[in-house]
């Protein structure tokens, strides 16, 4: 049995969106009517049903997800907490540091530091939700600027961010500051160290 071309849309869209979403959005984006969105719902759950697939969908309220197989919640679970608990690297404690330390930084600023790129250790950390996106500096190509939350405090047993020690005053941190000079020129921010 093969999926409609609406069915295989929606399931396509609700793998994307890895989230809930509201049957009205997803008639806008599929170009359908919002019946047609429910009956290829419908379709996809006797798909799923009839394969005895890993996956389901349900709807909620008004919106409609893609969900894992009750049977195999305890497997799922196992997965994602060995992911979740698993150890921080030395580069995400590095960047986190760095985050820390002069936050609201850019990842400029933070790469600069570091001499490598951080796209993947900053989501880690955002996906951890020690770091978060605070915002965009108002330059060319309004570029992120990332701090840490309330969750860093918790995990780090701070109340807050006077209570991070002191860096040690020595020739690295001489350093930092003008590298903290150089890219405050570059991201049109100024960053305390």
């Amino acid at each position: 049995m093969a999926l409609t071309e609406n069915a295989a849309l929606l399931e396509a869209l609700l793998f994307a969106s890895g989230e809930p979403a509201e049957k009205s959005r997803l008639a806008a984006a599929a170009e359908l009517p919002e019946q047609a969105i429910a009956d290829a719902a419908e379709e996809l759950h006797a798909f799923y049903a009839a394969q005895a697939a890993g996956i389901d969908i349900v709807r909620l309220d008004d919106k409609y997800q893609l969900v894992s197989g009750e049977g195999y919640a305890a497997k799922i679970r196992s997965l994602l907490d060995k992911k979740r608990n698993a150890p921080l690297s030395g580069a995400a404690l590095e960047v986190l540091a760095v985050i820390a330390y002069n936050q609201p930084v850019t990842k400029a600023f933070i790469e600069q530091v570091r001499g490598v790129d951080c796209s993947g250790v900053i989501n880690t950390l955002c996906q951890r939700a020690l770091v978060e996106e605070t915002g965009r500096l108002e330059l060319p190509g309004r570029p992120l600027v990332y701090g840490t939350t309330d969750n860093f405090l918790r995990c780090f047993s701070l109340r807050d961010l006077s209570e991070l020690p002191d860096i040690p005053k020595s020739m690295e941190t001489e350093s930092l500051k003008e590298i903290n000079k150089d890219s405050s020129v570059l991201d049109g921010q100024e960053t305390m160290l």
